[in-house]
C-alpha cells in the first residue's frame, strides 16, 4: 500500500515536472533577443556554488540557443573590466544592463533566474501601469541589493521586484541580488540575517516580500512604504466570490467553490501557502508520508489554479459591504456576490527588549528561510509546541547548535517529534523566559529569567528564532466590522458565516486547531456554504 501512494505521488510529481519544462521550452524557447550571462569563478573559493552555477547555466544554454554564457576566471582582465569580485558571480547582458548575482541560482532562486532570462530575452519587465508612473518619478541614480537565500520562498519575489526596476530604468537602477548562503561576509556586513532584506544605496528599505507597487514607492521614496494607493481606479472585475487569502483554506475554497460552478477568485498579498510555504517537512497530511512544505503548496496551487483564477503579491485595503459587494486591492476593484475571510494568521512577537532592533539581524521567524546563515554557530529557539520542535530539527540538520527555550515545564509538540529532538540530545532549557536580546550590530547573546527560582543568567548566541504561535490575522475583519472572539479570531457560526451578510471566514483566522488538514477542511465547508447561500440569500428571508 506504501508503494502504491509513493508511485503516485512520483507519477505526480513527473507530471508537474513535465508541465514546467513544457511551460519553460514555451516561455524561453521563443524569445527574439539572446539572454547573455557572464559568470565568473574562482576555483579557491566556494567551488560547490561555482558547480553548481555552471550546471544550471550549462543546462539552459544547450537546451535554449538564446542563452549564451561565457564563463572567466576571476583573475581574468573580464573580471577586472567589470569589477568583480566575489566568486560566483553573474553579470546579465552587462553591455546594456548593470545587474550581477553574487550567488548560485539554485533552489528558491532557479524561478529568479528563469524570470531574469525571460526579461532579457524579450526585452520587456511586465511592469504595472501602477509602476510605470512610480518608476517616473526616479530621476537620480539607485543602487540595489536583494539578500536572498535558496531556501527562502519569499525571496523570488522581492528578486524580480528589483529586476523590473534595473530593466526598467538602466541608465539609473543598478542591482546587486546578494546569496547569503555564498557571501555570509557581506550579510554579517550589512545585518542581512533574515531575508528578503532590500537595501538601496546603503540605506534598509524593505524588510520581506513586498507587492510590486510597494517595492517600487520604497525605492522612489527611498524609505520602507506600509500602504500603496493607487494614483487612479485599477481595473474592475466582477465575479461571485472574493477568496481573501492563498493558504490551505483559501485555495481548497477556490476549488470547492469553482466545482460548484461559481466564478471564484483568491487573492493573496504575499506567498502563496501561507505558513506551510516556510514548514521544512509536513508529515501529518493524508496520503503523504512526507514532503516539504513547499512541495505541498506547489501541488495545491497548481490544483486551485485549474479551477479558479489567483491574483498573487496583490493586497486587500478595503472591502465595502452591500449588494454588490466592492473589494479594493492595490492594484483592481472586483464587484462580487460574497467576500471568504481566509487571511490565516501570523508570527506571534516575543514582545522582549531587543526583539524588534534585531528583527533581521539574527532575531528569525522562519528557520527554512534564514537557517543556512547559522550554520556551525549557536542559537536559541523560543517555543515548545510542533513549530518550535520542527524549527530545531530542521537547524539541526543544517549544523546549527541549537538551544530550546520553553516557558513551561514541559514541551506541548507531538510525540514523535519530542523523541526525534531527545534523540539528538538537544539542550533545552525549562520553565525560562526571554527577558532580553541583546548586540551591536546584530544578536550576540539573551538574558533568560527561571520563572520557578528567579535566576537570570546571559548565554552567548549568534541568533534567536521565535516559534511561539500566531495570531490571526484579523486587520481587514476589523476594519469591515466584523465581530471578533474574545481571543482575537473572527465570530463565526457553524457554517463560517460573519455577522455581516455576504462574507464568511475559514482556516485559522476563526481559531481552534492550526493544522493544514483542518483549514482546508474549513475552506471546503465555507465554500459550500456560500454557495448554497447565493442561491437561497439567508439574509433576505422574510422576518
Amino acid at each position: 500500500m506504501a508503494r502504491r501512494e509513493e508511485e503516485s505521488l512520483g507519477t505526480a510529481e513527473r507530471g508537474m515536472e513535465e508541465k514546467a519544462e513544457a511551460r519553460l521550452r514555451e516561455i524561453l524557447g521563443k524569445m527574439p533577443y539572446p539572454a547573455s550571462i557572464l559568470l565568473f569563478t574562482d576555483e579557491k573559493r566556494n567551488e560547490p556554488f561555482n558547480r553548481a552555477a555552471r550546471e544550471v547555466l550549462r543546462v539552459l544554454q544547450r537546451v535554449f540557443p538564446r542563452v549564451q554564457v561565457k564563463e572567466y576566471d576571476l583573475g581574468h582582465e573580464q573580471a577586472r573590466e567589470w569589477k568583480v569580485q566575489n566568486s560566483p558571480t553573474l553579470l546579465f547582458d552587462p553591455e546594456h544592463y548593470k545587474i550581477r548575482w553574487l550567488g548560485a541560482p539554485i533552489g528558491e532562486e532557479t524561478k529568479t533566474l528563469i524570470i531574469a532570462l525571460q526579461m532579457l530575452g524579450y526585452r520587456s519587465t511586465g511592469l504595472s501601469d501602477d509602476s510605470r508612473k512610480i518608476m517616473q518619478k526616479i530621476t537620480s541614480p539607485r543602487h540595489i541589493k536583494v539578500f536572498v537565500s535558496p531556501t527562502c520562498p519569499y525571496c523570488p519575489q522581492q528578486a524580480v521586484n528589483a529586476l523590473n526596476a534595473a530593466l526598467a530604468k538602466p541608465d539609473l537602477i543598478s542591482l546587486e541580488i546578494i546569496d547569503i548562503q555564498v557571501n555570509p561576509d557581506l550579510a554579517r556586513k550589512y545585518g542581512a540575517q533574515s531575508v528578503p532584506q532590500v537595501f538601496v544605496d546603503e540605506k534598509l528599505i524593505a524588510r520581506g516580500a513586498q507587492p510590486e507597487e510597494l517595492f517600487m514607492s520604497s525605492l522612489e521614496k527611498m524609505e520602507e512604504q506600509r500602504i500603496y494607493i493607487p494614483e487612479s481606479d485599477a481595473s474592475e472585475l466582477e465575479t461571485d466570490l472574493v477568496i481573501v487569502g492563498g493558504g490551505p483554506a483559501g485555495l481548497t475554497a477556490g476549488i470547492y467553490a469553482a466545482r460548484s460552478g461559481l466564478n471564484a477568485v483568491i487573492v493573496e498579498k504575499g506567498v502563496l501557502g501561507g505558513q506551510v510555504a516556510t514548514t521544512p517537512v509536513v508529515e501529518n497530511y493524508p496520503g503523504i508520508t512526507q514532503v516539504g512544505g513547499k512541495a505541498l503548496v506547489d501541488v495545491m496551487v497548481e490544483h486551485a489554479l485549474q479551477y479558479s483564477r489567483i491574483f498573487p503579491g496583490e493586497e486587500v485595503m478595503e472591502i465595502q459591504p452591500g449588494d454588490p459587494i466592492l473589494v479594493v486591492t492595490n492594484r483592481r476593484r472586483f464587484k462580487t456576490k460574497a467576500v471568504l475571510l481566509a487571511t490565516g494568521a501570523r508570527y506571534r512577537n516575543l514582545g522582549a527588549p531587543g526583539e524588534a532592533r534585531f528583527s533581521g539581524r539574527g532575531v528569525s521567524y522562519c528557520s527554512t528561510c534564514d537557517g543556512p546563515l547559522f550554520s556551525g554557530k549557536k542559537v536559541l529557539i523560543v517555543g515548545g509546541g510542533d513549530s518550535a520542535v520542527t524549527e530545531a530539527l530542521n537547524l539541526l540538520n543544517i549544523d546549527v547548535d541549537v538551544t530550546l527555550v520553553h516557558r513551561r515545564e514541559r514541551l506541548r509538540a507531538q510525540e514523535h517529534l519530542v523523541k526525534s529532538l531527545e534523540a539528538k540530545k538537544t539542550p533545552i532549557l525549562f520553565n525560562t523566559e526571554v527577558q532580553e536580546i541583546r548586540g551591536d550590530q546584530q544578536v550576540r547573546e539573551v538574558v533568560l529569567l527561571n520563572s520557578k527560582t528567579g535566576e537570570k543568567k546571559t548565554l552567548r548566541v549568534d541568533g534567536v528564532f521565535v516559534a511561539i504561535g500566531y495570531d490571526p490575522e484579523v486587520s481587514l475583519a476589523k476594519k469591515v466590522g466584523v465581530e471578533l472572539t474574545p481571543d482575537g479570531y473572527i465570530k463565526h457560526d457553524s457554517r463560517h458565516r460573519t455577522n455581516i451578510p455576504g462574507i464568511y471566514a475559514a482556516g485559522d483566522v476563526e481559531g481552534g486547531y492550526k493544522q493544514i488538514v483542518i483549514a482546508a477542511g474549513k475552506g471546503s465547508e465555507a465554500a459550500l456554504t456560500i454557495f448554497e447561500d447565493l442561491i437561497n440569500p439567508y439574509w433576505k428571508k422574510a422576518v
